[in-house]
C-alpha cells in the first residue's frame, strides 16, 4: 500500500482582528503607565497579562473592559468555529455475523474556516459493548459508552477550507444521533471542544447516492489447475514459455492484510460478481496484499474466520478464511485472472503498511521466511498464482530504528540481502513463479563514506516513495544466481495528493518527472536492460494536480508497456480512492476509462495470461506460439 507519509501542511498565520489590536494598544500604554506606579497583577483566566498601578478605581474599570474584550473575542470565535466545522457521517452497508450487527461507516471531517486545525477528534455515543471491527485512516479509544475517533500521524493537520476522511467497521452500533457528535481540535495552540450538531450529517443505512447491486453472479466451473502459463524474464521484458512477451496489467485488491481475513468490501459486495468485473474489465492480474502472520495462522492449521455479509455472500458461511481464498484462487482461474501474492506486513494490521520491514513484534525475520516458503509450496502447482512481490514498501527514515537499508552487508536491515533470502525462500519451493523485489526509501549519496548508513543527516540521501528507491541496484543488484530469470523489480510511485514531493513544486512536466524523479529511482533498471519493471502501485483522486500525474505516468507506463498493477480496486483506500465507490459495487466509470488506456488488448479485446481461458467475457487467451 502507498506511503502515507507525514503529511505537512503549511501553517497559515493568524490574522488579527481590529478589537485585538486595538486592545493591544491598550496594553501597551498600560505598561507605560504601569512602570511609574506601583506594581500588582492582572490575571485574566488564571493569565497573568499586566501589571498596572495602583490607581484603584480606574483600574477596576481597565480590568473590566479587558475582560468584557476577552470574552466577546472568545465568543465571536466559538461562534465563527461552529459554523465553519462539519462533520459528515455516512452509516451504510449493514450485515449479520453469527448474531452479531457489522455497519460500514465513512466519516469525513470539513474544515471550512480560514485557520488549519489539528490534534481533531470526533466522538460519537454508543450503546455498551460497541466496539469497532476495523478502521483506516484513524485511530480509536472507546471511554463510557463513547467510542472517539482520533487522527493519524499523516492526516491529524485539516488545512482551512480542507477536509480528512476516514471509516471503519462498527460492531452492535447501529442508527448515529448527529446530535451526539463532537470534535475537538487544536486552533491557534488552543484546544477548542465543540458540539457541532447543526453541521452534521448523518445518513443512516443509506449511501450519499443511490447504489444498484448488480444482478448476482453463479460461481464459474473451476478448471483443473495447470502448469503450463509459468512466465520468465528476458532482458527487460517478460515472456511466456514460448517466447512470446506479455504485458502485465492489474490491480490491487487488499482486505488479507487488515483484519478482514478476506477482501476488504465483502460486506456489501459480492465475490463472485466482482471477481468477475475485475476480469470482463480487463485487468490481467489480481495483486493481493496479504499479511504473514495470516499465512502462519494457516500454515499452523488455525486460520481464523473472515469477516463477510452472509446474507451478500451466503456460498462462504461455513468457509474459514484459508478456504475462502483458496474459492478465490479457483474462481480467478475461471475467469482466466492471475494473482500476485504480496506481503504487505508482518502483523494482521489496516496499518500495517506504516511499519518499515517485514519484521515486527512476534513475526521475525525467520517468521516471514517461513510464510513465503509456506504458501508458495502449497501453490506450485497452480499457475494461477504467477508472481509474488517479497515485501510492499520497505523504508525508513536516516534517524528511524529500524530502517530498511540497501548494501552489501549482512545487517539485518538490509532489504537486498533479506529480499535474496525471500526469493530463495520462494524459489526453492516453486522455481517456476516471478518474484518481485522493491526498492527502499533512502539510498546514500556517497557510498564510500556513508555505505553503512552511519549517518542520521536526511541531506546525506536521495529520497523517494516507500518501495520507489531503486538506486541501490546500480551499485548492489539482487543477484539470484540460478534464479535470475525470475526477477522483477517493483517500485511504487504516486501524486501530490498523496504527499508534496519536491518534484511537484512548480509546474512540473513529463520531462521534469522523468528527470527528478523516475529516471535515477528505477527507470535506468528499464533502459540498461537489467530486469523487467512492474510499478507495484500507482494511482489516486482525479482531481489536480494529482490527475496531471497520473497522465504523465500513463504516458511513460504506454510509450514502453511497462507492467503494473493500479491501486486500487478498493473504495476505503483513503488518500486514492478506489475503482469502486462506497458501496464496492458502483464502478467509478472516470477512473476506469482512465486506466482502461494501459490495459492489454489485442484487436479490440483483452488479452488474459492464460493459454486457455480467455479473460473474463471480453478478453482472449493468451496465444500459444
Amino acid at each position: 500500500m502507498r506511503w502515507r507519509g507525514k503529511v505537512i501542511y503549511k501553517s497559515m498565520k493568524g490574522i488579527l482582528s481590529k478589537r485585538i489590536i486595538s486592545l493591544l494598544l491598550a496594553l501597551v500604554m498600560i505598561l507605560v503607565f504601569a512602570s511609574a506606579c506601583n506594581n500588582r497583577s492582572l490575571e485574566i483566566d488564571g493569565n497573568e497579562i499586566v501589571r498596572i498601578g495602583s490607581n484603584k478605581e480606574a483600574q477596576e474599570e481597565t480590568e473590566k473592559d479587558l475582560k468584557d474584550d476577552v470574552k466577546e473575542n472568545q465568543e465571536d470565535h466559538k461562534k465563527s468555529q461552529s459554523s465553519n466545522l462539519k462533520v459528515d457521517f455516512l452509516v451504510g452497508n449493514s450485515w449479520e455475523n453469527n448474531g452479531v450487527t457489522y455497519t460500514q461507516a465513512d466519516i469525513t471531517v470539513h474544515n471550512n474556516g480560514d485557520f488549519e486545525i489539528s490534534n481533531w477528534e470526533v466522538e460519537i455515543a454508543a450503546s455498551e459493548g460497541s466496539q469497532i471491527d476495523q478502521i483506516w485512516n484513524a485511530t480509536y479509544r472507546i471511554d463510557n459508552n463513547k467510542i472517539i475517533f482520533i487522527g493519524e500521524e499523516f492526516n491529524q493537520i485539516i488545512p482551512a477550507k480542507g477536509s480528512v476522511a476516514f471509516g471503519c467497521i462498527l460492531v452492535g452500533v447501529n442508527n448515529i444521533d448527529s446530535n451526539s457528535i463532537k470534535v475537538s481540535y487544536i486552533e491557534n495552540n488552543t484546544m477548542i471542544a465543540e458540539n457541532v450538531a447543526e453541521n452534521n450529517q448523518v445518513n443512516n443505512n443509506q449511501g450519499s447516492r443511490e447504489y444498484v447491486q448488480p444482478e448476482k453472479l453463479m460461481p464459474k466451473d473451476v478448471p483443473a489447475p495447470t502448469t503450463d502459463d509459468w512466465l520468465y524474464v528476458k532482458g527487460n521484458k517478460i515472456v511466456d514459455k514460448y517466447g512470446q512477451e506479455v504485458w502485465i496489467t492489474g490491480v490491487n485488491w487488499f482486505g488479507y492484510n487488515t483484519g478482514t481475513n478476506t477482501f476488504d468490501g465483502l460486506w456489501a459486495a459480492d465475490l463472485n460478481t466482482s471477481l468477475a468485473a475485475i476480469a470482463d474489465r480487463g485487468f490481467n492480474l489480481l495483486r493481493i496484499p496479504i499479511s504473514s502472520e495470516l499465512i502462519l495462522q494457516w500454515a499452523s492449521g488455525n486460520p481464523p474466520k473472515a469477516n463477510f455479509n452472509e446474507a451478500i455472500n451466503s456460498y462462504l458461511v461455513g468457509m474459514d478464511s484459508l478456504q475462502i481464498f483458496d474459492y478465490v484462487v479457483g474462481q480467478s482461474r475461471a475467469n482466466g485472472l492471475k494473482i500476485m501474492i504480496d506481503i504487505h506486513s508482518a502483523k494482521t494490521d489496516p496499518m500495517g503498511h506504516m511499519k518499515p520491514v517485514w519484521f515486527e513484534a512476534d513475526i521475525t525475520e525467520q517468521d516471514y521466511l517461513d510464510s513465503l516458503s509456506w504458501v508458495a509450496e502449497r501453490y506450485k502447482d497452480d499457475d494461477t498464482i504467477i508472481a509474488y512481490d517479497l515485501k510492499n514498501e520497505p523504508h525508513g527514515k536516516p534517524n528511524e530504528s529500524p530502517r530498511a537499508i540497501w548494501n552489501d552487508s549482512k545487517d539485518p536491515e538490509n532489504w537486498k540481502y533479506v529480499a535474496e533470502k525471500a526469493a530463495n525462500a520462494v524459489l526453492s519451493k516453486n522455481p517456476n513463479v516471478l518474484v518481485l523485489v522493491e526498492g527502499i526509501e533512502i539510498y546514500p549519496k556517497n557510498i564510500k563514506t556513508n555505505g553503512d548508513y552511519s549517518s542520521t543527516n536526511s541531506a546525506d540521501y536521495y529520497i523517494n516513495w516507500w518501495g520507489g528507491n531503486l538506486r541501490g541496484v546500480k551499485d548492489y543488484p539482487i543477484n539470484l544466481g540460478k534464479y535470475q530469470n525470475k526477477l522483477v523489480y517493483s517500485p511504487h510511485d504516486y501524486g501530490p495528493a498523496v504527499y508534496a514531493q519536491p518534484w511537484f513544486e512548480g509546474a512540473f512536466t513529463y520531462e521534469s518527472l522523468y528527470k527528478d524523479c523516475w529516471r535515477d529511482n528505477w527507470m535506468f533498471i528499464y533502459e540498461d536492460e537489467i530486469a523487467p519493471l512492474l510499478i507495484g502501485e500507482w494511482g489516486g483522486f482525479m482531481s489536480e494536480p494529482n490527475l496531471t500525474w497520473m497522465k504523465y505516468l500513463r504516458e511513460l507506463i504506454k510509450k514502453h508497456k511497462l507492467h503494473h498493477t493500479f491501486w486500487c480496486f478498493n473504495a476505503n483506500s483513503g488518500d486514492t480512492g478506489g475503482l469502486v465507490l462506497d458501496d464496492f459495487v458502483t464502478w467509478d466509470e472516470e477512473k476506469y476509462n482512465f486506466v482502461k488506456e494501459v490495459l492489454w488488448t489485442k484487436e479490440g479485446k483483452f488479452v488474459g495470461l492464460d493459454h486457455e481461458i480467455p479473460l473474463g467475457k471480453n478478453g482472449i487467451a493468451l496465444p500459444k506460439k
